[in-house]
């Protein structure tokens, strides 16, 4: 009777996922009335920890920033706080993070995903500019992009409705009415013309060579927007191999600054492709072919 029962919770999931401050939101909460299933399972445990730790990892955080230019206000600390909760609870019944503790949360992940000004002007970010992030995952870079700078408008898009589901809750949790989040592989939905070239900036912390990446990444921005991925150290050889593939998209390599994250010995090599013509409808390639048969 119980499996019956949760057969039932729900209709199947649609492509198309929305949360925030959008019309469709609606259609969003129909989409995941299946959710209550879901919510059941995930424990209701939320980590709480010490004030001195949160303090420090606080304090640690915001001088970790002033390298890049940024701060960030009480409201934005708490929402970060609220979202390494939410990601601790929900990582209990699904693999969202290896990373689980509270220290190494914010600055391998809330830290890392704010480096963005490495290659980007602060006040570029700042102007209301559109976002993808692909292949968000636990929705990194984008998510804590979405706090730090509350004018930015950002889609986080997965092709694991699991993952979406999560994001979508944490973004009601956090109150962001700047926050979309899309099901779908990024093969199909760059050839939906509501995606394709629509967007100032595409983000993405997803592991994959830059060839590969490019394909999925580049057919989502606009002529005149960029592409930056969040690459490890020693990508000089990645680069070059990647170099033909770029230009084939449509892209050109403008910037490439390497890093230590502060207060680690984590390398981070951050890129900013600019957008320089409109790629090609033959890209992306079919499901899996630019990850087998990289350009």
């Amino acid at each position: 009777m119980a499996d019956k029962q949760k057969k039932k919770t729900g209709p199947k999931t649609k492509e198309k996922i929305i949360h925030g401050n959008n019309p469709a939101a609606d259609v969003s909460r129909e989409t995941l009335t299946g959710k209550a299933t879901r919510h059941e399972e995930v424990p209701d445990y939320l980590p709480e920890p010490d004030a001195a730790v949160r303090k420090k990892a606080e304090e640690n955080l915001l001088k970790g920033l002033e390298s890049f230019g940024l701060s960030l206000s009480n409201r934005q600390l708490d929402q970060l706080y609220q979202y390494y909760r939410n990601l601790v609870r929900w990582n209990q019944v699904m693999n969202l993070t290896a990373i689980v503790d509270f220290e190494e949360i914010y600055v391998k992940h809330f830290l890392d995903s704010l480096t963005i000004t490495a290659v980007l002007e602060k006040d570029r970010m700042m102007n209301g500019m559109k976002l993808i992030d692909v292949g968000t995952g636990a929705g990194f870079p984008g998510l804590p992009l979405a706090v730090a700078f509350p004018s930015l408008q950002v889609t986080l898009m997965d092709s694991l409705n699991k993952r979406i589901k999560f994001l979508s809750e944490t973004v009601e949790i956090l109150g962001l009415s700047n926050v979309e989040t899309v099901h779908g592989r990024a093969e199909e939905l760059a050839r939906n013309k509501k995606f394709r070239e629509s967007y100032d900036l595409c983000c993405s912390r997803a592991v994959a060579n830059i060839s590969t990446l490019s394909e999925y990444c580049l057919p989502f921005v606009k002529q005149g927007g960029a592409f930056i991925p969040y690459k490890s150290e020693k990508i000089e050889e990645e680069l070059k191999a990647g170099e033909k593939a770029i230009g084939i998209l449509g892209g050109k390599i403008e910037k490439n600054v390497s890093f230590i994250l502060p207060d680690t010995d984590y390398s981070r090599s951050m890129l900013l492709i600019r957008k320089v013509r409109q790629t090609s409808s033959k890209y992306p390639r079919k499901a899996g072919t630019p990850s087998r048969e990289p350009l």
